[in-house]
């Protein structure tokens, strides 16, 4: 209920009219029936726009730190992030994955529309990275078909680190849907979700023009922060060369005194 009620009183009218976002290919998305929503991931506001301009509702993945604030505003954020049809997704690994797997695979049996993003995580330049395996082995479990979307102009609106968006115009590209049945019954096959992920994201790059990088955002985000470290350490002074000293130059003995040697003793006298 409160989807709907941002979706079309609170939120919605507000973003169309600052923000103008256009969508192409909504024909592509089904009437009914499960299907995943496959998307490039620029912004934050990328899980924002794309369910306020689908006829469809559409339910996302989200980090679950979205949902464990604490105090009222850590309420409100996980109350706000509930309401425009995100759940919780655990990216530590292990049975935390699982379980949003399965919540994910519950929703497709259901006949409800996916949003997910094959990087993981926003991409940290614009540029598009290696996508992760997981959207190919739903998508073979429960045989729906999965759209490439492509989100252009979130990261000018809402970059990384920015909290109040700027204006800017925002568009929206479905593509058609991609069918894997000739890969059924191989959802524990590696190879064939490594094959069918990255033909997903070579759909998503046609579409949005992206550069691809095949490496995982995620990994990319890690170097990028050594490099930063790296550069805001403090300088670490060489140490003082050492300095090659030349041994002292040794004094001569002072000389026996004028007249000394005549009386110095043990000296023989001078033959006549």
């Amino acid at each position: 209920m409160f989807y709907w009620f941002l979706k079309g009183i609170l939120l919605g009218p507000l973003l169309r009219a600052v923000f103008r976002p256009t969508v192409t290919g909504e024909e592509n998305v089904p009437v009914e029936g499960g299907a995943i929503l496959a998307s490039n991931h620029l912004s934050f506001s990328d899980s924002i726009f794309l369910p306020l301009m689908l006829r469809r509702r559409v339910t996302f993945l989200a980090k679950s730190d979205y949902f464990t604030g604490r105090g009222i505003k850590g309420r409100l954020k996980a109350g706000f992030f509930k309401g425009v049809g995100q759940l919780p997704l655990d990216r530590t690994g292990g049975g935390s994955s699982n379980a949003a797997l399965e919540t994910g695979l519950r929703l497709l049996r259901s006949g409800q529309l996916l949003g997910i993003y094959p990087e993981g995580t926003r991409s940290p330049d614009g540029r598009l990275y290696r996508g992760k395996t997981g959207v190919a082995r739903m998508a073979l479990e429960t045989k729906v078909p999965v759209l490439p979307v492509v989100m252009i102009g979130t990261d000018k609106v809402q970059p990384i680190g920015r909290i109040v968006p700027s204006l800017g115009r925002v568009r929206i590209v479905v593509g058609e849907p991609l069918d894997f049945s000739r890969y059924e019954g191989m959802e524990d096959d590696r190879y064939v979700l490594r094959s069918i992920t990255d033909e997903i994201m070579y759909e998503l790059m046609r579409l949005s023009g992206q550069e691809y990088v095949d490496v995982y955002a995620a990994t990319m985000k890690e170097r990028l922060a050594a490099a930063r470290r790296h550069r805001s350490a403090p300088p670490v002074r060489p140490p003082a060369p050492a300095v090659d000293r030349e041994p002292a130059a040794a004094l001569p003995s002072p000389g026996p005194a004028a007249g000394a040697a005549d009386d110095a003793p043990g000296t023989p006298p001078a033959p006549e």
